[in-house]
């Protein structure tokens, strides 16, 4: 699913009004009949009042539509229209001229910011005061309407983007509308998916409003949501004689004394991700550790003890992954550098194989193409270096992604993956309860359990944060966000398989 900007979702507007055709005002109406809806499954106590901030553009007509809608479905609803400029769209004035005339909408009408007024502390208040077309940071007496909306209790919605917020930029400042929910036409806004505006943006939801999808036809975006049906259209299904082989062979070269269970993780994860065999390369004392944990698993013994320091004959073998709990001994770092050398297979690198090709740029130079590199943050800062913040640093992910050919799976709240094709992905599945040690060595399984199969590399890529983050949701159903250990994830894999199949 395509993520636009919001010069783009402008154009879209403009494109469903000219071919659909409709009227600006009639499109409006449907967007705040769609907002309505979502508002009154989510609400559906009609006796809680509303209070909307409206301004006197086009999102502020939307909140007047919302005010009439809801109106009419038997909430009591209040306007309060911040009419600091005198000046309206043709559409907000088309809005106002569309509430009930002999019934009870009240609408107060202020002229400064000096004059807000008290809220009903029961009341859900709804910010329509600015949406995507801001283009500079608020100032002057909306300064003053922020901070009063943000200081209140009360519960605090935005209508397709909290104001203040930049739809596809980093938003400088703070004067920005801290809403609890916002509620998002037709498409997420790429700020949605980023770290620095969560607290502003709150849990986002988004439904179509009916668009004309010509327009998709005509257009294009680097950026999208992955969505289920997008992670189906990679899937392969399987076939009755199919084998074990056909399903490939994977290696794992993972863990290292005392980090063992990144090994067991990352193995149970290749298999649950359909690998048809799985070897693991790890040191001598992981032998029966591997050996009981995971006995569907062959093992490969290092000559060493405790850590990595060989490449085992990679001839066998459809995909390698490397990187969990292998550590930094100089020999490890030796062995990484041999194997970058030699391999020519698709391949995962995570972790610690991450941290030393950050402190060996020359490295780089050795990768296969394509690819997958998974790193969480601070990872991808020892990479790559710092960024100033979300935007750049998205910047940077799919910049250096293209420069060297590979995807790079920033992983996270809506994993990104960035692809040497210049697209990005963000992940629709995941939740907080994957925010514990592991979760990165199960991804780094799944990934190469996909690859072993003959998924091409995006295929893996997509499918596999997809996957990875559906088997957290449905741990999280079972054991809530805090008492989730990665463990937990391989054991989900399969309901996430079925979900997706099942679609």
């Amino acid at each position: 699913m395509r993520i636009y900007s919001a010069k783009e979702t402008r154009e879209f507007d403009a494109y469903t009004i000219e071919n659909e055709p409709i009227t600006s005002v009639g499109l409006m109406n449907r967007a705040a009949q769609v907002f309505s809806d979502w508002f009154v499954e989510t609400y559906p106590n009609t006796t809680t009042p509303l209070v909307i901030f409206c301004g006197t553009g086009n999102n502020g007509g939307d909140g007047v539509a919302v005010a009439r809608l809801l109106h009419w479905l038997g909430f009591g609803t209040k306007v309060v229209v911040c009419d600091f400029a005198a000046q309206h769209s043709a559409d907000f004035d088309a809005q106002i001229a569309l509430l009930p005339q002999h019934e009870n909408v009240e609408v107060v009408w202020l002229k400064s910011a000096q004059a807000l007024p008290d809220i009903d502390s029961k009341a859900i208040v709804v910010d329509a005061l600015f949406g995507s077309g801001l283009n500079r940071p608020l100032d002057g007496e909306w300064v003053q309407v922020v901070e009063f909306l943000n200081q209140l209790p009360n519960k605090l919605l935005a209508i397709d983007l909290p104001s203040g917020l930049f739809a596809d930029a980093h938003t400088p400042g703070n004067v920005v509308v801290h809403a609890n929910q916002t509620f998002s036409f037709e498409r997420p806004k790429l700020a949605f998916f980023f770290p620095e505006n969560a607290a502003r943006v709150g849990e986002w939801s988004f439904r179509s409003i009916g668009l004309q999808l010509g327009f998709e036809q005509k257009t294009s975006s680097i950026y999208h949501f992955l969505s289920k049906n997008d992670a189906l259209s990679h899937y392969r299904p399987r076939l009755k004689f199919e084998h074990k082989g056909t399903f490939g062979h994977a290696l794992l070269i993972v863990g290292s004394f005392g980090k063992m269970g990144a090994a067991v993780l990352a193995a149970k994860a290749c298999l649950r991700a359909g690998a048809g065999l799985l070897t693991v390369h790890a040191p001598r004392s992981g032998n029966i550790i591997l050996q009981m944990a995971v006995p569907e698993a062959m093992v490969s013994a290092d000559h060493r003890a405790k850590y990595w320091a060989e490449v085992p004959d990679l001839q066998a073998y459809s995909s390698i992954g490397v990187g969990p709990g292998i550590g930094k001994e100089p020999e490890t770092a030796d062995a990484l550098q041999a194997l970058l050398l030699t391999n020519t297979r698709p391949m995962v690198i995570d972790a610690d194989a991450l941290n030393l090709l950050s402190e060996n740029p020359l490295w780089w130079n050795y990768l296969p193409k394509n690819s997958i590199l998974t790193p969480h943050p601070k990872e991808f800062e020892r990479l790559f270096g710092k960024s100033e913040n979300d935007f750049q640093r998205n910047d940077l992910q799919r910049k250096m992604a293209e420069k060297h050919g590979v995807f790079i799976l920033l992983k996270g709240a809506n994993t990104a993956i960035a692809c040497p094709d210049g697209e990005c992905w963000f992940n629709s599945t995941g939740n907080p309860g994957m925010a514990t040690g592991g979760s990165g060595d199960v991804l780094t399984g799944i990934l190469t359990g996909l690859l072993a199969q003959g998924y091409p590399p995006k295929a893996a890529a997509l499918l596999g944060a997809y996957l990875h983050g559906s088997a957290g949701d449905f741990a999280a159903l079972k054991l809530g966000h805090e008492a989730m250990i990665a463990g937990d994830l391989p054991e989900y894999l399969g309901a996430a398989w079925l979900e997706l199949k099942n679609a």
